[in-house]
């Protein structure tokens, strides 16, 4: 699997990552760092990377576009950092790689994830579970 890093995530995700065994890639090293997130998202579309942010407005683009591809990790705790976080996604990456390659959007708390799968209905009607993780 290979993980496009979005702007607002630390550089710092890249070897915690690749060290799990994944390809890890900042958004800085491949695209403009005033990219809009429709030009992060068609990157990440067309050299098959999942998308990890701290962003909704990916989520909210998916939907609105009913796009079936790439797939968007979305990290929502208070504090972003490898320190405090790399455990949870590395966690949520192994346990639904099979989701992620087929096109899903997983939001992650610090308790529980929200998984659906893509594409997304604009009336918020569609396939989705909530995981409680333990971690």
């Amino acid at each position: 699997m290979k993980v496009l890093i979005d702007m607002n995530l630390s550089p710092a995700w890249v070897s915690p990552i690749v060290q799990a065994g994944y390809t890890a890639t900042h958004w800085s090293s491949v695209g403009s760092p005033n990219a809009a997130d429709r030009e992060i998202l068609g990157w990440a579309r067309r050299n098959n990377y999942v998308v990890f942010t701290h962003d909704l407005d990916f989520g909210a683009i998916l939907a609105a576009t009913a796009a079936n591809a790439p797939s968007v990790v979305q990290i929502r705790t208070q504090d972003p950092t490898p320190i405090l976080c790399a455990e949870l996604l590395l966690d949520i990456l192994k346990r639904y790689a099979q989701e992620l390659s087929a096109g899903a959007l997983i939001s992650v708390e610090d308790d529980r994830a929200r998984i659906r799968i893509l594409p997304l209905k604009r009336d918020g009607i569609g396939a989705e579970h909530e995981i409680n993780h333990e971690h």
